[in-house]
């Protein structure tokens, strides 16, 4: 692929990131996307097969971003020290109203059903690979499941309830509980 071919991928990408992280991936259409990437509907194509194949590689990348995030968390640290990281970090204010690069898992949880199987296996092996990194000892697993579980929806109620009080304490209750 030429530069120029992988520039412009790029900015479709970032575009479909952004939309799948504040409305999911089913509402924003590509003709949404493909202007909030200053481009004309008529170059998709020349991209991507389709609008879910868009909006799984944009969720693959966002996953792959979180994991790389998590991964810069000293993997010597016991395991509920890098619990307590992940969520002083995953349950922020500055997490909460981030419109780039932000977990997608909040704003697609619901959808997941709904979803072409590849979103379920993109989920199932990002889960997979989040416990790994947060664990110490296999024993340790049904927490950090529990903890991913609490994170997400800690996360994805504060999101809805937008920046304010209630969401922050919200956000400083669901990190509390995390261990």
């Amino acid at each position: 692929m030429n530069d120029k071919k992988a520039q412009t991928r790029e900015r479709i990408l970032q575009a479909a990131s952004n939309a799948l992280i504040q409305r999911g991936p089913v509402e924003p259409s590509v003709s949404e996307v493909m202007g909030a990437a200053g481009l004309t509907v008529g170059g998709f194509y020349a991209h991507f097969e389709s609008k879910d194949a868009l909006m799984l590689e944009a969720f693959k990348q966002l996953l792959a971003l979180r994991r790389a995030k998590m991964g810069e968390v000293d993997s010597e640290l016991p395991g509920e020290e890098r619990r307590a990281l992940f969520a002083a970090f995953y349950l922020s204010r500055k997490h909460r109203d981030a419109v780039q690069q932000a977990c997608p898992i909040p704003s697609i949880v619901g959808e997941m059903c709904n979803l072409p199987e590849p979103f379920r296996q993109a989920l199932n092996e990002h889960v997979e690979l989040m416990v790994a990194q947060m664990v110490a000892s296999p024993e340790d697993t049904d927490k950090a499941l529990a903890d991913i579980a609490l994170m997400v929806g800690g996360l994805a109620v504060a999101r809805a309830l937008g920046p304010g009080e209630l969401s922050d304490r919200l956000l400083r209750a669901a990190k509390t509980a995390v261990i």
